[in-house]
């Protein structure tokens, strides 16, 4: 199957990302073009942002009409972003990111090339699998872990959403016992025709892709993690959580759908 026949679409769900996304979108277009990808779609896919992403992204698509902008108008919402973006998308294969350059255009076009010339039905980009990382850190081990830690601390990411990040992934798959590492990944390439759009409006925030994940293992897909190496932010504050109590909060969803998953293992959780 090649990429240039079918096509694909890469949504981007943002809040606030001008800055990061003057350099994702670029490093998409010329990553794209020197893979001798035309048939492609960048669908920017914003809840309101307050930093003229708006006006950005607008300037792009006068130059690049494969460039979209689509403006939410609802509550503001990473999963219904998503769901937003696989909507619109006009081709049937779609990939979507944060657009917070923790997911870089290289790695992208990896997941990209490895789900179009293998025979896997989803590709997942995984930090928690061989070749991957954590915040500029390759293998997250108990050495490594303080490197990573002084990496977050000169960024702009907080240390105890990194924490949080690997601490819930394990404790995820304890629950689940599934074999996908990068529970909450959030980086995929996929069919349409696979997506249950009900993992997205049953979600408050990223656990939406515990029940995606949950979802296509059910349905015996064939799954493959691709290793890459999770950047720290540049720009912009994470919206995971600014604080411990704020992560906790956070991390209650993740929980709940991990152990619906499991409850209701062999039934329908719709």
């Amino acid at each position: 199957m090649k990429i240039n026949d079918k096509g694909i679409s890469i949504i981007l769900p943002t809040l606030n990302e001008r800055k990061n996304l003057e350099k994702l979108i670029p490093d998409f277009i010329d990553n794209l073009e020197k893979n001798h990808i035309k048939n492609y779609e960048i669908l920017v896919i914003d809840d309101r942002s307050t930093d003229n992403t708006k006006e950005y992204v607008d300037s792009l698509t006068k130059i690049n009409s494969n460039i979209k902008l689509i403006i939410r108008e609802k509550h503001r919402s990473l999963p219904q972003s998503i769901l937003d973006g696989i909507n619109h998308s006009i081709f049937e294969y779609v990939i979507w990111l944060d657009a917070d350059l923790s997911m870089p255009a290289k790695d992208s076009l990896k997941l990209i090339k490895e789900f179009f010339s293998k025979d896997y039905e989803v590709v997942i980009g995984s930090r928690f699998t061989n070749g991957g990382g954590y915040k500029g850190v390759k293998d997250i081990s108990n050495n490594s872990l303080m490197f990573a830690i002084k990496n977050v601390q000169k960024s702009n990411d907080s240390v105890s959403g990194m924490l949080f990040s690997i601490f819930f992934n394990k404790i995820l798959n304890l629950l689940l016992k599934i074999e996908v590492k990068d529970i909450t990944s959030g980086f995929i390439v996929l069919p349409k025709n696979l997506i249950n759009s009900k993992v997205f409006t049953m979600s408050e925030y990223g656990e939406y892709f515990i029940y995606l994940v949950n979802d296509l293992t059910k349905k015996g897909v064939n799954i493959k993690e691709i290793g890459y190496i999770c950047e720290t932010r540049l720009y912009g504050e994470s919206k995971t959580a600014s604080s411990f109590l704020q992560l906790i909060k956070r991390g209650i969803p993740y929980i709940k759908a991990a152990l619906k998953c499991r409850i209701y293992k062999y039934e329908n959780i719709w």
